[in-house]
């Protein structure tokens, strides 16, 4: 099983810029995708980026997308959460996942992911 933490979160203004960090341990070779999740107090968890491993095929929520970029460094099995132009809709707990299990889905179909990490916490007030 691979093992997933997240870091990087905070309270940042409207229009600011954070970077999330996952960092990836155990079996780091099992995973097929790569995700970021969300999910706001009284709400359900939503998908914010799912990224395909070994074919740099990525897929954004219309909520996020030209705003939020994921990223990774291969040597440190690490995936990155670039998020820029932050609103206060944006505030959530943002979560980390991976897809271990083979499938024919693309990695944006969210309901794959299947490992998570612990979550970080991001407010963004206005």
């Amino acid at each position: 099983q691979v093992q997933l933490v997240e870091s990087g979160g905070g309270s940042v203004q409207a229009g600011g810029s954070l970077r999330l960090s996952c960092v990836a341990s155990g079996d780091t070779y099992s995973r097929k995708c790569m995700g970021w999740f969300r999910q706001a107090p009284g709400k359900e968890r939503e998908g914010v980026v799912g990224y395909s491993i070994g074919r740099s095929i990525t897929y954004y929520a219309d909520s996020v997308k030209g705003r939020f970029f994921i990223s990774q460094d291969n040597a440190k099995n690490t995936v990155y959460l670039q998020m820029n132009s932050l609103k206060p809709e944006d505030t959530a707990m943002y979560y980390c996942a991976a897809v271990t299990a083979w499938s024919l889905r693309l990695c944006g179909d969210f309901g794959l992911y299947s490992v998570w990490g612990q979550g970080t916490q991001v407010t963004v007030s206005s």
